[in-house]
This record gives C-alpha cells, structure tokens and sequence, in this order.
C-alpha cells in the first residue's frame, strides 16, 4: 500500500520521540516540520493530531503541539496502579488458563525472544514493540475476564512511552530477555507468587530508571 505524506510525517515524528531525539515537553512547530519534510501544514497537523491520539504529543490551545512531559506523579500512578491489575490477572491466568493460554504465552515469548529490541541504528525497533506488547497480553489472556484485560492492556498502552525512554532517554541497559523469560517461566510452572514478584520487579524498574534521570528533570526520592 502506498504510504502518504501524512503517515511519513507521523512515522519519523514518532521514532524521534520514542528514541529521545526530541525531548520531553518541547514544542513542536508546524512550520518547521512542514519545510523539513516539504509537506503543507495541513499534513504535519494531521500527523500531530495522530500523535495525540496515541498519547505522544499534546495539543495546547493557540500554542500548537508539544511532546507529552514526564509526570513524576503520572508515572507513579500508573505503575501502582498496573502492578495492583496485572498481578491479579496474572494469578487468575496461571490458576485458570490451561493448556490453550500456556501454548499462547510460549508462542509470543518465542517471537519476542528473536526479535531484536534495537535497530543496527541503534533506535527502537518499532516491531519489537509490538511483539513485546503481544507477550505481555498473552501473560494475562487467561484470566477469564474481557474486563480485566482491557483495564490491564489500557493502562500498560499508557505507559509505554515511559518504558521506551526508560530506554532510549535514561539509558537503562537492562536484561529485557532474561527478566521475560523468568516471568514466562515461573507462571508456566504454576508459581504464583513468583511469577507476580517477578512481573512487579519488571514494571517498577522502568519507573526507578526515569525517576532516577536527571536529563528529564525528574528529582530522585
């Protein structure tokens, strides 16, 4: 399929936000981005608007567009907030979840497993956020409740900015791999207690990672 203007604009827009190009909370200016990318303004708005859409930029009245700014209080919400969720799902799916789930979990950590985390460029592979996203509705597609796992994949959509420039801005080089398969396999085993240690230990690095960040500005405690 062909692939526009506006979808160029948004795809290079996004990269360079998720990868740290351009900080947190700087305003983006319609003008510029239209010369650079030789595109109408009408083009860039759409593609900002989309943006918004997905939680990276916010619009600001007569101001235009800024990228999105680290909460310290949002970012400690939203992890307290998704341990309380995700666990609970997460033992709900080890003790009720069968054969069909454990089969599911397997087969998206053996995709996540294979899929490189970083482009040769050294950015975020776009894909790897995907399949990442995949494994972890899987953990909890078990649980026997639609609700449930909408409030768990909501919340999770929510901070994955937070855990991308746990990344690409505070440079946390942590063992992503090893800290999924430890989950994987302490739920298959049926361990309860260490498959949710093991996920809360998982949500929370992200959160210590930013707020231990003096480049976002964020003090830590």
């Amino acid at each position: 399929m062909k692939t526009t203007r506006t979808e160029v604009v948004y795809d290079e827009v996004r990269a360079e936000i998720l990868n740290g190009e351009v900080s947190p909370g700087v305003r983006l200016k319609i003008a510029d981005l239209g010369a650079r990318f030789g595109v109408s303004l009408s083009v860039v708005r759409e593609a900002l608007t989309r943006l918004g859409e997905q939680g990276l930029v916010v619009a600001n009245p007569q101001r235009g567009f800024n990228v999105v700014d680290v909460s310290p209080e949002d970012l400690k919400d939203i992890t307290h907030v998704r341990i309380q969720i995700e666990t609970m799902a997460l033992k709900d799916s080890i003790e009720h979840g069968g054969l069909a789930w454990e089969s599911l979990v397997v087969s998206t950590h053996h995709t996540l497993e294979r899929t490189p985390v970083h482009l040769p460029d050294g950015r975020i592979n776009c894909q790897w956020l995907q399949v990442h996203r995949d494994f972890h509705q899987a953990l909890l597609a078990g649980c026997g409740s639609p609700r449930l796992q909408s409030i768990a994949n909501s919340l999770r959509d929510g901070a994955e900015l937070y855990r991308v420039w746990s990344d690409t801005l505070a440079h946390d080089r942590r063992d992503l791999a090893g800290e999924h398969r430890a989950i994987m396999e302490a739920a298959l085993a049926g361990d309860v207690e260490s498959a949710q240690r093991l996920l809360t230990e998982h949500i929370s690095r992200t959160t210590e990672a930013l707020l231990g960040c003096s480049q976002l500005g964020v003090p830590s405690e």
